[in-house]
């Protein structure tokens, strides 16, 4: 009998996005329907619009807008008649700010997916604030923020961050071969950040 390390892992499917798709993915439902199905899996126009809270008519037009740029790809083996199923094109997203550096446009639009970024981080930390009173104690301990100081030179930086994630995506794909009713295990949102610290501290 094989044990887990004999099992080959699905490969995580990345893009690198280009000008277009970054152009097209800086809206918020646009970036709330490929979280959706990066998590949820495959899905429906109206099944994603009482997910996120909007209507089918939004949900379709967006969901073909990502399309039109490869982001999302229907699912042909779900589809039925009329009904469209939708599915992530990729697990991760990837990019460098200084892709963007000679296009005005896709540079405020990646810009602007930083900056919401950000808003997301906030938004799950206060959440989290106002409920972390209804995780036993040990949950309560785990879940958080740290941070650490250090000088460190650009190339060494980049040697961090390749670790980290390398490390971030074998628990991934450990958990993903774990017992989904293991009643010990939670969904979590894990955010990598790295910015120069500011003076006067």
């Amino acid at each position: 009998m094989a044990n887990d390390e004999d099992v080959p892992q699905p490969a995580l499917r990345e893009v690198r996005i280009d000008k277009r798709q970054v152009r097209v993915l800086a809206h918020p439902l646009r970036m709330r329907l490929i979280g959706a199905l990066r998590v949820k899996g495959p899905a429906t126009a109206t099944t994603l619009a009482e997910l996120l809270g909007t209507n089918t008519g939004a949900t379709s037009y967006h969901l073909r807008q990502l399309a039109e740029v490869g982001l999302v790809i229907e699912d042909p083996d779900r589809g039925s008649g009329r009904q469209r199923w939708w599915q992530a094109a990729h697990d991760v997203t990837n990019w460098e700010p200084s892709d963007f550096d000679d296009d005005p446009d896709a540079r405020a639009a990646i810009e602007w997916i930083q900056g919401d970024q950000v808003r997301l981080l906030a938004e799950t930390a206060d959440r989290w604030f106002a409920t972390q009173h209804e995780w036993s104690p040990a949950w309560r301990d785990g879940f958080g923020m740290s941070d650490t100081l250090m000088t460190i030179p650009l190339a060494r930086l980049d040697e961090l961050k390749n670790e980290v994630w390398q490390l971030l995506e074998r628990y991934r794909q450990e958990a993903e071969t774990a017992d989904p009713t293991d009643p010990e295990a939670q969904p979590v949102q894990i955010f990598l950040a790295a910015y120069p610290l500011r003076e006067g501290l």
